[in-house]
């Protein structure tokens, strides 16, 4: 079963998304919330990680905090998925576990 991997902090202060990516399986989901959606961001050194691994994770960004940092959603890498709090706890409900990277 997957596991759904949360992200707070931004990929510019800490290596929480570097070290989630490297430990995530082939069908598992990482949500980046809070200033985690930083790397979200196209045109950064965390995007070229994301995008290499887009083929094999899914990934979404909470679109409170990505609204709550005056960030919008055309400034996003191509391909990641904007939620609401539902889609946060659908994907928590749909996914065996959860790991919060902090």
């Amino acid at each position: 079963m997957t596991m759904l991997h949360t992200i707070n902090k931004s990929p510019f202060e800490n290596n929480a998304l570097s070290s989630a990516l490297k430990h995530a399986q082939k069908g598992d989901a990482i949500l980046l919330i809070e200033d985690g959606v930083y790397g979200a961001l196209k045109g950064t050194t965390a995007s070229g990680d994301i995008w290499a691994r887009r083929v094999d994770l899914r990934f979404y960004v909470l679109s409170a905090d990505l609204s709550a940092r005056g960030l919008a959603k055309g400034q996003l890498i191509e391909g990641l998925n904007l939620i609401d709090y539902a889609g946060f706890v659908d994907l928590v409900t749909t996914h065996k576990s959860s790991q919060a990277w902090l």
